[in-house]
């Protein structure tokens, strides 16, 4: 139920042309794109599996979320970055040593944060919003995973980068040999117009955190690049088995508990959360379709709002990744040996934002023989009993191999820690 005492409607077409119609009159015109400037990266090599080009990491991800997928049919990162962006946030990323560099997604996550801005800026866009209707506020809620109408932007705005920071692990096998270069060509092939329509949301944005694509692309005598014609059919493959576990977990709750549909969703919350509450809501035989990417009839004329993303995205990108200065720092060495203050044992997360983080962390942390004492997911903070400085480094690695971004500093959301929670 809705707080504001209206039942959601889930529609998709319904929900795209409500943010087409917020989108239409200029959305992220007139960008300023940032001076650009120097960050600092820290960079380590992933570890694959013995025999194996996949991580540990990786090949669970496979095993469990990818079905068909076959482990050839992915490409891996050769390397994980760290650095913190122009915002003060901590963050990882990948690259692969025979492609473009740690460039493109330090330049991608600038991007992003730019755009962001832009929205955040646009008091216009924010009385447009203001004005939206119960029955549009209702049908964004029954739809989307982020009911506001700026973060389902937001969300838009960072899939777009993702999808460009992980198809760049793959600029070896493309003619193109620049980050500017290969933004264009993403663009200009229709690259986001195929992640839209034939990935998955959750497996674009795990596969993404851990480092790994299961694609490849092919030149187009006109020098564009598509996908494979294998790689279409796995990426329909997985997407349909995920569709019917959704399915399965819905007709289970509704058929055999005799639950309502909101009854379903809210006690089988964590599993839907894997593999998309969308999904449940599927009628049988039908695919989702990424909203910003329907087309629509505004004012007479077509109108589909992930191009004007996908162009807005590109013209900042290619600014930004020809003004910013990238440099590696050196890994500090943990000792192996001193001991940690109590308050060294609590750290941070900022992107973990929901149970399944939680679950994952925690399990992470524990395969380590790594204690976990507390993990609260609104203030972001994990305290674990770790058993030296060189032992907590090494659950970062891991835990950033898992797609997260662990941090010492508190973010400025976070609650502060007490005097208390740090002697327990």
């Amino acid at each position: 139920m809705t707080t504001n005492g209206h039942e959601p409607r889930y529609d998709r077409r319904a929900a795209s042309r409500v943010l087409a119609v917020l989108a239409r009159p200029g959305l992220l015109a007139g960008v300023t794109t940032p001076a650009g400037g120097r960050i600092e990266y820290t960079c380590a090599p992933l570890r694959p599996e013995p025999g194996s080009h996949l991580t540990l990491s990786q090949r669970l991800y496979l095993e469990r979320f990818m079905r068909p997928c076959r482990a050839d049919q992915v490409t891996s990162a050769t390397h994980r970055i760290a650095w913190t962006d122009s915002d003060g946030i901590p963050n990882t990323g990948h690259f692969h040593s025979g492609g473009l560099g740690p460039i493109v997604p330090i330049a991608m996550r600038e991007t992003v944060l730019t755009l962001w801005h832009a929205l955040n800026a646009d008091t216009a866009l924010a009385h447009r919003i203001s004005d939206l209707t119960e029955r549009e506020r209702d049908v964004l809620e029954g739809t989307t995973t982020d009911h506001e109408p700026l973060d389902i932007f937001r969300v838009g705005i960072e899939a777009c980068g993702r999808a460009l920071a992980q198809h760049a692990l793959l600029a070896r096998w493309t003619p193109y040999r620049t980050p500017v270069e290969f933004a264009l060509g993403m663009r200009d092939s229709g690259i986001y117009s195929a992640v839209a329509t034939r990935w998955f949301w959750e497996l674009q944005a795990s596969s993404y955190r851990r480092g790994m694509i299961a694609v490849t692309l092919t030149t187009q005598p006109d020098g564009t690049v598509r996908y494979s014609a294998e790689s279409v059919a796995t990426l329909r493959a997985m997407k349909d088995m995920t569709i019917e576990d959704a399915h399965r977990v819905m007709r289970r709750a509704t058929h055999t508990e005799g639950l309502s549909v909101g009854e379903a969703i809210a006690k089988y919350h964590d599993e839907l959360d894997l593999i998309s509450r969308q999904y449940a809501l599927l009628p049988p035989g039908t695919r989702p379709a990424c909203l910003a990417a329907m087309p629509h009839q505004l004012d007479g004329a077509h109108y589909s709002l992930l191009p004007l993303v996908v162009d807005r995205f590109t013209e900042v990108f290619t600014a930004l990744a020809d003004r910013l200065t990238v440099a590696e720092e050196p890994v500090e060495t943990a000792s192996d040996s001193a001991e940690l203050a109590a308050e060294e044992q609590i750290f941070y997360v900022p992107d973990m934002t929901c149970k399944h983080c939680v679950r994952t962390i925690t399990g992470v942390l524990e395969s380590m023989d790594i204690g976990v004492h507390d993990i609260d997911l609104i203030s972001k903070r994990v305290r674990a009993e770790f058993r030296s400085p060189r032992n907590r480094q090494r659950a970062f690695d891991a835990l950033r191999d898992s797609g997260y971004n662990p941090s010492t500093a508190r973010p400025a959301t976070a609650e502060p820690v007490s005097a208390t929670e740090t002697a327990v």
